[in-house]
């Protein structure tokens, strides 16, 4: 019986990575930066400032219904303090950590112009997001970092495939930080 046990959670390992890599996340532009000296080690508690959204979203096109998007990211954030040995409290952080998530459904962009003829660039309806996250030092009521990702959002994504982008997006945002 064992033995089963090992093959289906190898399977499930598996699917679970072809399932990840089928979402495409090579539209996710990530950047940070630290203040100068800024070393995460420094600080061992955090705590969280709060949240802000700005959608742009007219239509529900891109938080389906029943999908928090702030409760997912604020998950992924806890997930990626507590892999560095951060440590959540209420009262007297060592870091204050904000998010804000913007999402623009009706962004106008210059594009190439697919006239073969044309010279100059067409404007064109896109949608983009972006998610910052930021680390405010209490004592000096500054910040100390902050990281961003920017993506092209595409409407009626299934709940899974926005999971995965976020958790990419927010990843990739701490792994410019470092462990």
């Amino acid at each position: 019986m064992k033995k089963y046990g090992f093959f289906i959670g190898a399977m499930v390992s598996s699917l679970f990575l072809v399932a990840c890599a089928t979402v495409p996340t090579d539209d996710i532009e990530i950047d940070a930066k630290g203040a100068p000296g800024f070393e995460l080690s420094q600080y061992k508690s955090y705590a969280w400032l709060g949240s802000a959204q700005i959608v742009n979203d007219p239509q529900g096109e891109w938080e389906p219904e029943g999908f928090d998007a702030d409760s997912e990211v604020r998950f992924l954030i806890d997930r990626e303090m507590r892999e560095r040995g951060m440590v959540e409290v209420v009262r007297a952080p060592d870091l204050v950590v904000a998010f804000l998530a913007g999402i623009d459904m009706d962004v106008l962009e210059l594009k190439d112009n697919p006239d073969k003829g044309a010279t100059a660039p067409v404007l064109e309806k896109t949608s983009r997001g972006a998610l910052g996250i930021v680390f405010i030092d209490p004592a000096t009521r500054q910040p100390v970092w902050a990281g961003a990702a920017l993506a092209t959002v595409k409407a009626n994504r299934s709940i899974p495939d926005i999971r995965a982008r976020l958790d990419y997006a927010v990843s990739g945002i701490f792994k410019k930080l470092g462990k």
